[in-house]
Parts: structure tokens; C-alpha cells; sequence
């Protein structure tokens, strides 16, 4: 292929991409300065010009990890201007006493465009042919699934907007000829000589060996990703089919936390159960693999009467009330104490706990939030003093809801619990004297 058909096919795979997002509100390029981010801007600047085409601007996104990098961001700066193109600079903090530091860079970064994407604006990343088969066999080697194997996606969700990759089909070696006949200069990171790194060591002395024997090991190894990709799509969509039957609605509408039906979850198979679970808890945690998935095991075998807990990077799943419920952030922590009731008629932020509101004319007296201490009684018209565990049990709510539930006391007697259903046993709040008899509603807003 003359230079000339490399820069046609690069210019055409870039249009046909783009025409699938006839509705962007933006373009924005991801631009470390390196020679595929620079070839990936020069072409969308040259069809901006040929092309009625939305707003395009570039990011560079300063780690601050080498010396050398510290004369990137004005060279990204000198590139954008002779383009005419407005330049966006950011600088992260990458925690450096992670084990993947390779990692840890990229989650920062992608935590730093997600910021900057407005509804609507379509975040440009240049990964080539050759890093989707690096990206491939690396995974292959720390022994991905599906998933993993079906490598980088052309286009995924990220923040407002989407992230898209639209040169994984075009080679390395295309983007340089591409930059030499257009007389570019980029950016060479001596960090990509390192061959202590996983990608570099393969990019450096496996991938050659490979070509030797078949020269078009990038395209091929590229090519099977593509295939493993139409398979994951496969797979998401049994997995939301066997989902659906267990996304039930939970006895407790205002508990606004992921959850599902655990039934449906037993009556599939082994391989099915672990199909959905990845697909339920993808938004949601890093996944485990394979191998860590004997929580799941000891999370469904548990008896009865078992409060069990399994673990994940981003929070935990719990079992209760014949549900799985996903628990993250403050709801691992315990809330703090409630502040005083001054304005019963204001609602009440909670630290670390959502919010509450008295719907009703309050009762005289001071009124005081509290959580529950243990012991704790209330009175219940035509049933007596009743012991609130025995209440709660009778309720079946979860136990992880029950330390933060709040309670109401006037003149320090217990007289409501939130938003517990209303019933002639069991009312919301119940006036405390003879007098104020109307009924009124303690409701709370939990966390989300």
C-alpha cells in the first residue's frame, strides 16, 4: 500500500466511524503528542476542513510520572496551535505504590476525561491494530474470559458521553507513514522502551518473533478480538434475558439500591448464575475472576437465617430477605449521630445518611432522631409494648438497613421507626397522646 492509500484509508476509516454519530455534539482527542494521537488529530483537523463537522478540541492530560514529560504539554501546546485547534491541559496525581502503575496512569486518566464530557461529545482515543493484539495477548496471559479477551470496544459510555477508538483497524505502521508524508513530529516516551513492563515486552521481542513466522499476527490476533467481541454480545444478551426475571421490584420501594431476586439467580445453571452476576455487577465493581468466585458460592449456600456478606473491590453484595443487594460507600460505613430536630416541619439531613421528613402536624414536645442502641420498645395500638427487633423480624428488613434506620423519640420515648409500612399493627407514627390522634409519616430518604 503506496503512502498515499495509507493516508485514504486512514481519512475514510475515520469518516466511516464518525457517520455512525451524525448527532455529536463535540469532538474531543485525547493527545498525549505521541505519533498516534498526533496522526489521529492531524486527520480529524483535515476532514474538519473538508467536512462540516461538530466542534474539535484536544486534551492532554499531565501525569507528571518523568522528567521528559515535563515539555510535553508545550509541544502538545505548539501542535494545537499550528492546527488552530484549542488544547485543554490537566494534571492528574497517579498513586505510585500500586503494583500496576501502567494501570494506575490509565484509570486516571480516563477518571479525567470523564469529567470533562458533556452530554453528547464523543472522546476520540488513537489505540491502534497493534495495541488491540498487545491488548489481547496480555490479557490471554493473566487468563481473561470472554470479557476480557474481546479486548478494547470500538465505542463505550464514558461520563456525558462516549469514548470511541476509531483506528483499531488500522496498523502502527500506517500511522507512520501517514506522519512522515505529512512531515509530523511527535513525541517518543523513553518510557516505551522499558521492557520491563508487560505491553512493552511483548511489543518489543514477542510480536517481531511472531511476525517472523506470520507477518500478520497484529491484524489476525486484532481480527479474533472482533470475533470475541461479537461473542461477549452474545453472552449480554442471555445475561440480561435470565436478569430480568430477577430484577423484581423489593418489598421495600424506597430502599433505592441495586438488587435482585435470588430464586430466579438458583434455578439457572452454574455457568449461567456467574454469566448474570458479571453483567449485574460490571456498572457496579471490578470483577472478579474465575477464581474468586467462591464467594458467590458461600454467598448463595449459606443457611437461612444467615446474614451472608461476599466482597468486591467497589463494596460488597449482601443476601437478605431473599435478595442480593449492592452496598457501596457510606453504606459500609456507620453514620454518624443525628443532628437536633429543631424545625420538625424542615426535613433533616443525616450525616452519611440520606435524609428525613416528618409528613403531619409534629407532636408537642422535643423530638430527637436516634439509631437503634438495642433494646429499644414501642408502643403499638391494641398490641402493647412491643419489643422493635421482634418488629423488624415480623418486617423481614434486611439487617444491614436496621443500625441506620432512624428512629423518632419525643420526651426520649420511642414513639415511630421510618418508613416501616402502614397497618393497623404496625403504624408509621402514632401520636402519643389520646388527644393527637391523627396518624403521621416519618419518611426517610436513604442513601442511593
Amino acid at each position: 500500500m503506496t503512502e498515499r492509500h495509507h493516508l485514504a484509508f486512514i481519512l475514510n476509516h475515520i469518516r466511516r466511524h464518525l457517520a455512525l454519530w451524525p448527532n455529536a455534539a463535540a469532538l474531543r482527542v485525547a493527545f498525549s503528542g505521541g505519533l498516534d494521537s498526533t496522526v489521529l488529530l492531524h486527520a480529524l483537523a483535515q476532514l474538519a476542513d473538508q467536512e462540516k463537522r461538530p466542534p474539535l478540541s484536544a486534551i492532554h492530560i499531565a501525569h507528571g510520572l518523568q522528567k521528559e514529560a515535563e515539555d510535553w504539554p508545550r509541544h502538545c501546546q505548539r501542535f494545537c496551535q499550528t492546527l488552530g485547534i484549542p488544547l485543554q491541559i490537566i494534571s492528574v496525581k497517579v498513586d505510585t505504590r500500586v503494583a500496576s502503575l501502567e494501570r494506575a496512569a490509565r484509570e486516571a486518566r480516563h477518571s479525567a476525561f470523564a469529567t470533562q464530557l458533556n452530554r453528547g461529545e464523543l472522546l476520540l482515543l488513537a489505540q491502534h491494530q497493534d495495541d488491540q493484539a498487545e491488548t489481547l495477548l496480555l490479557r490471554l496471559l493473566r487468563g481473561a474470559g470472554v470479557r476480557g479477551l474481546a479486548a478494547m470496544p470500538k465505542s463505550r459510555p464514558l461520563g456525558q458521553g462516549h469514548l470511541l477508538r476509531p483506528l483499531l483497524n488500522c496498523s502502527r505502521q500506517m500511522l507512520e507513514n501517514y506522519a512522515k508524508a505529512e512531515g509530523l513530529s511527535w513525541i517518543e516516551d523513553p518510557s516505551n522502551q522499558d521492557t520491563r513492563f508487560a505491553r512493552n515486552h511483548l511489543r518489543q521481542n514477542v510480536l517481531p518473533t511472531l511476525r517472523q513466522h506470520w507477518p500478520a499476527a497484529s491484524r489476525t490476533i486484532a481480527r479474533a478480538s472482533e470475533h470475541l467481541c461479537e461473542a461477549q454480545q452474545l453472552l449480554e444478551e442471555l445475561a440480561e434475558s435470565d436478569l430480568a426475571s430477577a430484577q423484581t421490584p423489593s418489598p421495600w420501594p424506597w430502599l433505592k439500591l441495586p438488587s435482585l431476586e435470588l430464586a430466579p439467580l438458583l434455578a439457572l445453571s452454574a455457568a449461567r448464575q456467574r454469566l448474570a452476576l458479571r453483567h449485574f455487577l460490571a456498572p457496579l465493581t471490578w470483577l472478579p475472576d474465575s477464581r474468586h468466585f467462591a464467594g458467590w458460592q458461600a454467598l448463595k449456600t449459606a443457611t437461612h437465617d444467615a446474614n451472608p456478606i461476599w466482597k468486591l473491590q467497589n463494596g460488597e453484595l449482601h443476601r437478605a430477605a431473599g435478595r442480593l443487594w449492592w452496598l457501596s460507600g457510606n453504606w459500609l460505613k456507620p453514620p454518624a449521630a443525628p443532628p437536633a430536630w429543631h424545625n420538625p416541619k424542615q426535613p433533616l439531613r443525616l450525616p452519611g445518611n440520606g435524609e428525613l421528613r416528618l409528613i403531619g402536624q409534629p407532636p408537642a414536645g422535643t423530638l430527637q432522631v436516634r439509631y437503634r442502641s438495642g433494646g429499644e420498645r414501642l408502643l403499638l395500638p391494641g398490641r402493647g409494648s412491643r419489643d422493635l427487633k421482634r418488629l423488624l423480624n415480623e418486617q423481614r428488613l434486611p439487617a444491614f438497613i436496621r443500625p441506620r434506620l432512624p428512629l423518632l423519640y419525643c420526651q426520649d420515648k420511642l414513639i415511630a421507626v421510618a418508613n416501616l409500612p402502614t397497618t393497623p399493627a404496625l403504624p408509621l407514627i402514632k401520636a402519643p397522646t389520646p388527644q393527637q390522634s391523627a396518624c403521621l409519616m416519618l419518611h426517610w430518604q436513604c442513601l442511593q
